[in-house]
C-alpha cells in the first residue's frame, strides 16, 4: 500500500533558492519607495517596543504605556524592572522575534499556528498597553491581518508570511543599530540610555549588539538551510 504524504513546500525541496529569493524580495523591498515597506519596518519596530514591555514585566516592572508612529518611531515607558536588561532588549528582542518566526516555518508544520499565534500576541500586546492612535489601529489591523491569513490561507501561504517578517527582521535590526547607535550615537538611543546609567560609551553598546545580532543572524540561516524538513523532503516515498 502506498503511503500518502503531503507535498512538500517549495522552500523544503529547495532551501538555498527558497531563501535567496526572500532574501533579494526583502533588499529590494527596503530599496523601495517608503510606502511599500513601511508596514514591514513598523511591525519590526511594534516587536522593539513589545520587546521593551516583555522585558519589563518579567522583571517585575509596570509598563505604563506603549507607542508605534508611522515614522517608524517607538517608546514604552515603565515604572521598576531590571533596566539593563529592558534597554538591552529592544533591538535584540526584536531580532530574537525575526528568528524564532523564520525558524518555525524552516523547522515545524504548525505555520497556520505560529501565525495565529502572533496575531493573539499582537492584539493582547495592543490593547494592554498600547496608548497612541496610530499604534492602537495599526496593531489592531495587522493582529486581524494576521489572524485572518491563519484562518482563511493555506499552510504554504502562512509559510511564506513568517519567512518574510523573519527575513525582514534579520535585515532591518542590524541597519537600525548601525543607523541609531553608531552613525547617529548622538541620538536618545537605548545604547545612549544604557551607556548613561550604566558605563561604557553608545558605540560600545551598538556595537556589541551589531556583533551579537551579526552571529545570530548566521546562525539562524544555517539553521534555516540545514532544517530538517529540507532533508525529509529529499527522501524517497517508501511503499509498504
Amino acid at each position: 500500500m502506498h503511503e500518502a504524504r503531503p507535498d512538500p513546500h517549495f522552500a523544503d525541496q529547495h532551501p538555498w533558492l527558497g531563501l535567496v529569493l526572500l532574501l533579494a524580495i526583502a533588499v529590494a523591498l527596503s530599496l523601495a519607495p517608503a510606502a511599500w515597506v513601511a508596514p514591514l519596518e513598523i511591525l519590526v519596530v511594534f516587536f522593539h517596543e513589545a520587546a521593551h514591555a516583555l522585558a519589563t514585566l518579567l522583571t517585575g516592572g509596570k509598563v505604563i504605556e506603549m507607542e508605534v508612529t508611522i515614522d517608524r518611531g517607538g517608546h514604552v515607558l515603565s515604572a521598576g524592572g531590571y533596566r539593563f536588561l529592558i534597554l538591552s532588549a529592544g533591538y535584540l528582542g526584536s531580532l530574537a522575534i525575526g528568528c524564532v518566526l523564520l525558524l518555525a516555518a524552516a523547522r515545524s508544520r504548525f505555520d497556520r499556528q505560529v501565525v495565529a499565534a502572533l496575531a493573539i500576541l499582537m492584539g493582547l500586546c495592543t490593547v494592554l498597553f498600547v496608548r497612541n492612535g496610530f499604534g492602537f489601529v495599526y496593531g489592531l489591523g495587522m493582529a486581524m491581518l494576521l489572524g485572518a491569513c491563519a484562518y482563511w490561507l493555506s499552510q504554504a501561504i502562512n509559510d511564506l508570511v513568517l519567512r518574510v517578517i523573519g527575513v525582514m527582521s534579520l535585515l532591518y535590526v542590524p541597519r537600525d543599530i548601525l543607523s541609531d547607535t553608531l552613525v547617529r550615537s548622538h541620538l536618545h538611543s537605548d545604547a545612549r540610555m544604557l551607556a548613561e546609567e550604566f558605563g561604557g560609551a553608545t558605540q560600545f553598546w551598538g556595537g556589541l549588539w551589531l556583533l551579537i545580532a551579526g552571529v545570530v543572524t548566521l546562525y539562524t540561516l544555517r539553521w534555516t538551510l540545514l532544517h530538517p524538513r529540507a532533508r525529509a523532503a529529499a527522501k524517497p516515498t517508501q511503499q509498504t
